[in-house]
C-alpha cells in the first residue's frame, strides 16, 4: 500500500526528489501558507505530515490524521504543534535540531553589528542619494568592541553566539532556567547572572530560549525599564519572548536605544510602529536561511519520515520519544 505524506511548503535541495520517489506527495505549490483549513481538509488520509513552524498542527488537525504517523517539523521549536494530544495518539514529532547552530549564531552577531553601527539606516541614505560628504557626526552608532552581552538562553545558539563574542573582547554574561557546569562557563568564558541584574549590566541583550509558559512575555515592560538607555535588545528566538507593545513603547520613550528582531509576536503581522523607527533592524525569519543550512534542515526530515514510515523505527530526531515505551 502507497504511503502518503501531505506537505505544507515544498523543502529545498534533493529532498524532494527522494520524497517523490518514496511518497504519494500531496504539496502546497504556493509561496504562500498553506490554509488551517485546507491541513484538516488534506490530513484525512495522510501518514505523514511535513510542516513549519508557522503552521498550527492543533487538536483540529491531529484528530483528523485518522491515519497520521509522524508530524515533521521543519525547525527547531515545535511549539506550533499539539504535543501532547500527538504523544497521546501515538504520532512520532521530530524536528530538525543542531544543524542550524552556527548559521543562527552568524545572524545574531549580524544584527548586532547592524544595530549598533547603524548599518541599515546608512544604506538606505547612499540608496536615497542623500550622501554629500563625509561629517564628523554622521550616523554615530555604538562599539561592540568590549561591550558587554547579555545572553538569555545559554543553548546551542546561545554558547555559538557567546563564542563568536570572543573576537570582538566582549564580555559575556547569561541567564537560563539551569546554571551551565562551571567546565563550561569556563571553555566559553562567560558568567551566570541573573535575569534583572543581566538586562542591567549588558550593552547588547541577546534572547535564545525557546517559547514555552515559562519564558511566554519574559520581556515585558519592567525588564525593559531595566536596561541601558544605551542599550539594544536582539531576539532571533521566538517572537512572544518580548511583549511587543512593552517594547514599541520603550523605544519610542528611548529608555534603551534600539532593537534588531528576527522574529515577531504577531508573525507574519509586524507592527507599523517598529517599521516606521529608524532604530530598529528587523528581518523576516531568516535565522536558519543559509543555502547550506535549509537543505540539510531538509534532509533531516526525510530522515526523520522515512525512519517512521518506511522503516518502521524511531526517528533520529523525535522530540516524544515515550511513544515507543
Amino acid at each position: 500500500m502507497s504511503l502518503n505524506l501531505l506537505l505544507t511548503r515544498r523543502l529545498p535541495g534533493r529532498a524532494m526528489a527522494i520524497l517523490e520517489d518514496k511518497f504519494v506527495l500531496t504539496t502546497n505549490k504556493t509561496k504562500k501558507a498553506m490554509p488551517h483549513s485546507e491541513i484538516v481538509h488534506r490530513i484525512k488520509d495522510k501518514d505523514g505530515l511535513i510542516c513549519l513552524l508557522t503552521d498550527q498542527i492543533d487538536e483540529k488537525v491531529i484528530n483528523a490524521g485518522n491515519r497520521l504517523k509522524i508530524i515533521a517539523n521543519y525547525a527547531v521549536g515545535y511549539n506550533n504543534i499539539d504535543l501532547e494530544l500527538a504523544t497521546k495518539k501515538k504520532i512520532a514529532v521530530t524536528n530538525t535540531p543542531g544543524v542550524l547552530t552556527e548559521t543562527t549564531a552568524d545572524l545574531t552577531f549580524g544584527l548586532i553589528l547592524c544595530v549598533a553601527r547603524r548599518i541599515v539606516e546608512a544604506d538606505r541614505f547612499i540608496r536615497e542619494h542623500r550622501f554629500q560628504g563625509w561629517e564628523p557626526s554622521l550616523f554615530l552608532g555604538s562599539d561592540v568592541y568590549k561591550k558587554v552581552l547579555g545572553i538569555i538562553g545559554p543553548g546551542r545558539i546561545g554558547r555559538a553566539v557567546a563564542r563568536r563574542a570572543r573576537g570582538f573582547d566582549m564580555k559575556v554574561i547569561y541567564y537560563g532556567p539551569h546554571r551551565l557546569s562551571l567546565e563550561i562557563e569556563k571553555e566559553l568564558g562567560v558568567e551566570y547572572c541573573p535575569l534583572d541584574l543581566l538586562l542591567k549590566k549588558s550593552d547588547f541583550v541577546s534572547i535564545h530560549t525557546p517559547l514555552n509558559a515559562s519564558t511566554y512575555h519574559l520581556i515585558g515592560e519592567r525588564e525593559l525599564s531595566l536596561m541601558k538607555p544605551g542599550g539594544y535588545l536582539i531576539n532571533v528566538a521566538r517572537g512572544a519572548v518580548i511583549e511587543e507593545k512593552a517594547l514599541i513603547r520603550a523605544l519610542k520613550k528611548k529608555l534603551i536605544a534600539g532593537c534588531a528582531l528576527d522574529v515577531y509576536e504577531y508573525e507574519p503581522q509586524v507592527s507599523e510602529e517598529l517599521t516606521a523607527m529608524s532604530n530598529t533592524v528587523l528581518v523576516p525569519h531568516i535565522g536558519s536561511a543559509s543555502k547550506e543550512t535549509r537543505e540539510k534542515m531538509a534532509m533531516m526530515v526525510v530522515d526523520n519520515v522515512i525512519s517512521v514510515l518506511m522503516k518502521n523505527r524511531p526517528p533520529p530526531n523525535i522530540v516524544n520519544p515515550e511513544i515507543y515505551d
